[in-house]
């Protein structure tokens, strides 16, 4: 399965690469209908990072973590344990111009086998586009 998502926010590159690298920037981009809950996370998300979180889906825990992995233009989080069978998240930063930014986010995975844990990840699954249009929203309020 694939997820990809764009939009531009008017900052510079560097301030929206180091909001997004920091836990706070990561907790802050946690709707308020699916919070989250940081267990383990470092001063900043950088390459061999690891990021341990439980993902409030109303009263449903899902437990998560993640390895973060350096690639042009941005970072990604691998998922070391979780719902899905695989999943993995490309942050991209691209400057357009001095002050305006692109943030791509792509997203690839896979469904376990398990019913369970399948329907869990579905349900995370098809929660991406309101999650990523509140993510558009709230990096846009903090950061232009």
């Amino acid at each position: 399965m694939r997820f990809e998502r764009r939009f531009r926010v008017a900052a510079p590159r560097q301030a929206v690469v180091e909001f997004h690298r920091r836990p706070e920037g990561f907790r802050a981009l946690a709707p308020p209908l699916a919070p989250l809950t940081l267990h383990q996370a470092p001063a900043e998300l950088d390459p061999g990072a690891r990021l341990s979180f439980t993902l409030w889906m109303g009263p449903l825990p899902v437990r998560w973590t993640a390895r973060i992995e350096a690639h042009d233009g941005g970072f990604a989080d691998t998922q070391e344990e979780g719902p899905f069978e695989s999943w993995r998240h490309r942050h991209t930063f691209v400057a357009v111009d001095e002050s305006t930014t692109e943030v791509r986010d792509q997203i690839e995975a896979r469904l376990p086998s398990g019913l369970a844990r399948a329907l869990v990840a579905l349900a995370v699954w098809l929660g991406l586009p309101a999650l990523f249009a509140y993510r558009r929203w709230k990096t846009r309020r903090v950061l232009e």
